[in-house]
């Protein structure tokens, strides 16, 4: 979600003549992880509760549903493009890194300065928007990330794999706990409970600042796989699993056979599991098919003799990630809440029906728009406030970020 990503690349892809084919599968792949965002999200925003809901039904967001159909879309979503738009923040970071090294030697620099204006975006798109913004955590990562690397390959791999270790400790506890002794029944405030279909704007803004420990839980408790999958990108990019030759085409297809082949069955096992496996089904399992995800995509696209619309789309969506990210969770809320067109209530005999076709439709309009959208502009509109931002005051050094 580094929305600077794309540019360093360019850049450094012009100067160096290397083969566009990685630029490429790494803007589809920020595409697709954002339109996979929504498919995990457009579920919140449908529910009649919403975003308080998930507060008093964390089993709402697991991928076991009654409806079949329903069941399958959230398993291919749940935990997986989340887990990909952190690791691809990671690749962005050690993209950022290298051209650093090679431009002025200087490390970390002026990135403190970047994640610091990330987690202010974060900030206000988590009151203004949407409570379950991922902005935020990632810049907080993101500095601690950047100050490893500028240490040593030793000290990263350590901090890496201890990272996920104390994750995976941390989420089998809390399993335990919840095979143990099942989570009591929360009592739904009847008045909360319509607050997004009948409250006003500035009633929901108030409840995110009123409850923001609670729905800011998800990064805090998650902070060790953060930091452990931007590690991961960073040593996926290093070792040139996004590269078009040889060697990305051959990682690629090990992430492949491991993430579909290995992730998927372990993935169906913990969903069948039910709602005490939440925590292991959503947090521990899904960036290991992730990384068949990755793969997946990845060898496609190396078999794809030439890009179509689907690809150009999801290539437009990916140079505008940041501007595509705030843009559909505000068009959903809009379409959903009650200050809105309301139709969250008004559809909810619909469901899941009208939700596929929501996140459907918001996926091409998106594609759509980003692909006009850059004709006439080099980045996204928040790209470009965001570049504006980091160079203000800065003259004579304004590409350099």
């Amino acid at each position: 979600m580094d929305v600077s990503t794309t540019d360093g690349q360019v850049a450094e892809t012009g100067r160096t003549h290397k083969p566009a084919g990685r630029l490429m599968l790494l803007d589809v792949l920020r595409g697709v992880a954002i339109l996979g965002t929504l498919a995990t999200n457009v579920w919140i925003f449908t529910h009649p509760a919403a975003e308080y809901g998930v507060l008093i039904d964390t089993a709402d967001m697991a991928a076991l549903a009654d409806n079949p159909f329903e069941t399958a879309f959230r398993f291919l979503a749940n935990g997986k493009f989340l887990a990909m738009l952190t690791i691809l923040f990671g690749v962005g970071l050690a993209i950022q890194h290298r051209s650093a090294l090679r431009r002025d030697g200087r490390w970390p620099g002026r990135y403190p300065r970047r994640a610091a204006l990330l987690f202010i975006e974060g900030t206000a798109h988590f009151l203004l928007v949407f409570a379950f913004d991922v902005l935020m955590g990632y810049a907080v990562a993101a500095i601690v990330v950047a100050w490893l690397l500028a240490r040593s390959a030793r000290v990263q791999a350590v901090v890496m794999w201890v990272s996920g270790g104390l994750h995976l400790a941390l989420m089998l506890l809390g399993t335990a706990v919840l095979l143990a002794a099942p989570a009591p029944v929360t009592e739904a405030d009847p008045r909360l409970a319509r607050l997004f279909t009948d409250g006003s704007y500035l009633d929901q803004v108030r409840f995110r600042m009123d409850n923001a420990l609670f729905l800011r839980a998800e990064p805090i408790i998650t902070f060790g796989l953060l930091v452990f999958l931007f590690l991961l990108g960073v040593r996926l990019f290093r070792a040139g699993a996004f590269d078009a030759g040889a060697t990305g085409r051959r990682i690629r297809r090990r992430m492949l056979v491991l993430g579909l082949g290995a992730g998927l069955p372990l993935n169906l096992a913990t969903t069948l599991g039910g709602a005490d496996l939440f925590l292991v089904d959503r947090y521990v399992v899904p960036p290991l098919v992730t990384l068949g995800y990755l793969g997946l995509i990845g060898t496609l696209l190396d078999r794809l003799a030439r890009p179509g619309p689907v690809t150009a789309g999801l290539t437009a969506v990916g140079r505008t990630a940041l501007s595509c990210y705030v843009l559909q969770n505000l068009a959903c809320a809009a379409i959903c809440y009650g200050w809105g067109l309301g139709l969250a209530a008004a559809l909810a005999d619909a469901r899941p029906w009208w939700i596929f076709g929501l996140w459907a439709g918001a996926s091409g309009v998106l594609a759509l728009a980003a692909s006009l959208w850059l004709r006439r502009f080099r980045q996204g509109p928040l790209e470009a406030l965001q570049r504006r931002l980091l160079n203000a005051g800065t003259a004579g050094t304004a590409g350099h970020a």
